[in-house]
């Protein structure tokens, strides 16, 4: 080899001839040992460095070359100069390489060349320019071809730049590209990689609608992120149509698809989709299993998921991991069956399986919410010994139950043990303290958490911003609300339902109704859909300012999309309207409810009318509950005989007396009646009630009804025929063998003198 001139003196062209020759001379000296393969570019091995050639003469070298030499042999030199920085962002290197290879008809290493300016480029954020020089080389004599999309896409992709992606792929179009499979399956990918689930199911549709499916590994990906976001029927959806277009699923398919319907509680369904499995050949593993026990756990059958557990322990081919142990444990401990999640802890370790922290958090989180905390401060020593460093995440278990039991200093001081631990406090910490000064109506501590939470670079979520604005909406500072709902919304973040139903009921409760329809506007505006207690605060807004015409096609609403409106919802329109004397307008109104809520809401109803003396409004409801319901409960047929003594509407007592006695037996009738009278000791009310039931209803009571009917009658008027009369039926039906001494007993505590 000849001796290398270092001199400045040397022309342009003697370096440029000298570089190749020595190029030449390497690659074919590479090529030529027995060691190396003929797919592999020859790595060369020149005597100079890169200070020797310019970028400008490093570009000469590489045209010269592939003129002269072969496009190889450039390829060859291109790769050993981007292998110096030097070279490597120099664009005109890349220009000049690639319109070379197109020249030589080499257009499968112009797109390597490309590929590499691409992503040599992204490195320092001129991915652009070069995009923009990919697309020029067309004019250069490049074919762009559905492989050139691809490059940029896989290159675009990396970075996980949207934007770009679509507008690569919109440009090529227009310039006559024909997308393949896999330039639809990289934008895909794309999406399913940044979260942005709605739009990787848009080119998906696109993809199928073209009979292109995905490969086995994206096809995993897509189910993963459909159901980590809630859309499990669409992932279910999906991966049944790539099966009916061709697509064999693998283990890895079927377990993630398994694991979605797990975890949202479709256990039926995830059991089903076991069984298409193993009839389709396949063997579920060790993943699939503790998918279904994680499943079966979340839904508290912790007994089915330990028989699944045990009949992994008791298999040859798959033994439960670190995660099925860890998956049982959490089981248990969401059941607060912490003896048998310590029991499974000392198995594991048996097993030679060392707990990870996922299992010991689990576990600790388990003995705090109970209270358990010296348990908790040992599970966290444990882990020390066992090399497991706690994170945030544990301290986080720790601290959110002794803020739940009310041990407050406790919590701040565990903390500051954290940060001691190299820790720092992230979203969840704080939303945790926040959520406790909002609990205590300190909204001073609550602002000045979210104000730190923000200095140290966390940014609150929705949650955190929901939390400040019902706590403020209760104490009824809606300016603060307002200014907090705006700060969530230029941030980015979205309001919650919740967050929606909290600025409501604020207005509400300073009866500015047109600010909280206004909120109620622009919430389904927004698409949010209101829930059960988002149309419950609105109706009782309405019907505190007597808007109830609103107030009913608002509840009209409701029910036709099929929310049922809780018992507040139910009572506050109903009592509304009976107010203003249209009891049949709310008869209407909770007729459309089931015939469970309907008896509940009607029986609540006729309390609180009762309650009022507004007793032939509360007769028609009574009446209509025997017709709907044929008996009455014993709280509600009380409120309703004492309002009727009170009203002395003895006849309308003799005729639901009547109508009662027709439906059921009379023992429970006796009873209540004689409780409602003694309340107010009517004693000849109530002596003349119990001649007219007379002896044979005694028949059929139960011991502890002749308990507490001899109790009533004793502490309240002392009717000596009554404490008679019930003595004597409660020996000669031998209810006192096993409650005389009961009876005793509560008459030394409550009724120590008068005993007749």
């Amino acid at each position: 080899m000849p001796a290398v001139d270092h001199t400045p003196t040397a022309s342009p062209s003697t370096v440029i001839r000298r570089v190749c020759f020595w190029v030449c001379e390497s690659y074919y000296d590479q090529q030529r040992r027995p060691s190396h393969f003929n797919s592999r570019l020859p790595v060369l091995n020149l005597p100079i460095d890169y200070d020797f050639l310019t970028p400008e003469q490093a570009t000469t070298v590489v045209a010269a070359l592939a003129d002269e030499a072969g496009s190889m042999v450039a390829l060859s030199f291109f790769y050993w100069a981007i292998g110096f920085p030097k070279f490597r962002h120099f664009m005109r290197f890349y220009i000049v390489a690639a319109t070379c290879f197109i020249k030589n008809g080499n257009f499968e290493r112009t797109h390597e060349v490309l590929s590499c300016m691409l992503r040599n480029f992204a490195e320092v954020g001129m991915l652009k320019e070069a995009v923009d020089m990919v697309l020029e080389m067309q004019s250069q004599g490049l074919v762009l071809t559905a492989h050139t999309l691809n490059c940029v896409l896989s290159v675009v992709n990396k970075i996980g730049c949207a934007e770009m992606a679509e507008s690569v792929f919109d440009e090529m179009c227009e310039r006559g590209v024909i997308p393949d499979p896999y330039s639809f399956k990289s934008m895909v990918v794309l999406y399913c990689r940044i979260g942005r689930v709605s739009d990787a199911d848009r080119w998906l549709s696109a993809m199928l609608s073209r009979g292109f499916i995905v490969d086995k590994v994206a096809c995993s990906l897509i189910i993963k992120v459909f159901c980590e976001n809630g859309c499990v029927n669409r992932a279910l959806w999906i991966f049944n149509k790539m099966v009916e277009m061709g697509l064999e699923p693998n283990v890895i398919n079927f377990t993630c698809l398994i694991n979605g319907l797990s975890n949202r509680g479709s256990i039926k369904q995830a059991f089903e989709l076991l069984e298409e499995m193993v009839r389709s050949g396949l063997k579920p593993n060790v993943y699939t299993h503790t998918a279904l026990i994680d499943g079966l756990c979340k839904k508290g059958w912790t007994d089915r998921a330990f028989r699944l557990f045990l009949k992994l322990v008791r298999s040859d081919n798959y033994k439960p991991n670190v995660h099925t142990y860890t998956a049982m444990i959490s089981g248990y401990c969401k059941e607060e069956k912490l003896n048998r999640a310590e029991m499974l802890l000392v198995k594991m370790q048996e097993q030679g399986i060392v707990p990870n922290l996922n299992t010991y958090t689990t576990l600790i989180d388990g003995h705090a919410k109970v209270g358990d905390f010296d348990r908790a401060y040992e599970l966290m020593d444990a882990m020390a010994k066992d090399g497991v460093t706690p994170n945030i995440c544990t301290y986080n278990a720790v601290i959110d139950g002794l803020c739940k039991k009310g041990r407050v200093k406790e919590a701040y001081r565990l903390l500051k043990r954290s940060y001691t631990d190299g820790l720092c406090a992230d979203k969840v910490t704080y939303t945790i303290l926040i959520s406790e000064s909002c609990k205590q109506e300190d909204v001073k501590q609550a602002m000045a958490l979210v104000n730190k939470m923000i200095k140290n670079g966390i940014g609150p979520d929705m949650h955190t911003y929901t939390t400040l604005i019902s706590l403020l909406s209760r104490q009824r500072k809606m300016g603060e609300c307002e200014r907090i709902f705006c700060d969530a919304t230029n941030m980015g973040l979205t309001p919650t339902t919740q967050t929606y139903t909290s600025m409501i009921s604020g207005y509400c409760r300073d009866s500015n109704i047109d600010m909280a329809m206004k909120v109620f506007c622009k919430m389904r505006d927004h698409g949010c859909s209101p829930d059960s207690f988002t149309y419950g605060a609105v109706i009782s807004g309405l019907c505190r300012v007597s808007m109830l015409d609103e107030a009913t096609a608002i509840f009209k609403e409701m029910m036709d999309k099929g929310i049922s409106p809780c018992e507040v919802t139910r009572m506050t329109i109903a009592y509304e309207f009976c107010k203003k004397d249209e009891s049949f307008t709310a008869m209407a109104l909770l007729d459309r409810l089931d015939r469970k809520l309907w008896v509940r809401t009607v029986s609540t109803l006729v309390r609180k009318l009762c309650s009022e003396q507004k007793v032939d409004m509360a007769a028609q409801f009574f009446d209509k509950l025997l017709d709907v319901n044929h008996t009455v409960d014993s709280v509600t047929l009380a409120a309703f005989m004492t309002a009727c003594y009170d009203s002395n509407n003895y006849a309308l007592v003799s005729d639901m007396s009547e109508r009662i006695t027709k439906q059921k037996a009379p023992t429970f009738w006796s009873v209540m009646d004689i409780y409602a009278v003694s309340i107010y000791s009517n004693i000849q009310l109530c002596s003349h009630t119990m001649r007219f039931k007379g002896d044979k209803s005694l028949q059929q009571l139960k011991s502890a009804d002749h308990l507490l009917l001899i109790l009533f009658c004793k502490y309240t008027f002392f009717d000596l025929w009554a404490w008679e009369m019930n003595i004597h039926g409660s020996q000669r039906h031998k209810h006192f063998a096993t409650n005389w001494k009961q009876l005793l007993l509560l008459d030394a505590l409550f009724f120590a003198e008068g005993f007749p």
